[in-house]
């Protein structure tokens, strides 16, 4: 991919989120606003959650996504090594169904974390 190609994504990606901020977008702000939350510091440190986006732009083949996430785990901290495996992960999560996937991870969440879950549970009504 040429430095061309990659300059004319940031030109495009920074030319529409000007126009739809000028336009008053509110569903535009919203998304932004729910961006900036759902890639904060949390249990997962921004970098951590930047190398998530990178597997998942890499499955749904989103170029625009893959060169945002990169960028910015890049500035998070992630280095090349941390980069590729990410992007090998997306490789992987290719060949499977991501619905099935995602029935069987809620399946073993609820195993490892059922006791988690009643203890988050039983703190949050005050209840032992």
């Amino acid at each position: 991919m040429s430095h061309e190609k990659l300059a004319a994504l940031t030109q495009t990606r920074q030319w529409a989120h000007r126009k739809l901020l000028d336009q008053g977008s509110k569903v535009y702000q919203g998304f932004l606003q729910m961006e900036s939350a759902a890639f904060a510091d949390g249990a997962l440190t921004k970098k951590t959650k930047e190398l998530i986006a990178i597997g998942i732009s890499v499955r749904i083949d989103c170029e625009s996504c893959m060169q945002w996430h990169i960028e910015q785990a890049a500035k998070a901290g992630a280095d090349w090594r941390e980069i590729l495996e990410a992007v090998e992960v997306g490789i992987e999560m290719g060949g499977g169904p991501a619905t099935v996937s995602a029935r069987f991870a809620l399946t073993v969440m609820e195993e490892v974390f059922s006791d988690c879950a009643r203890d988050r549970a039983a703190s949050s009504t005050n209840v032992e």
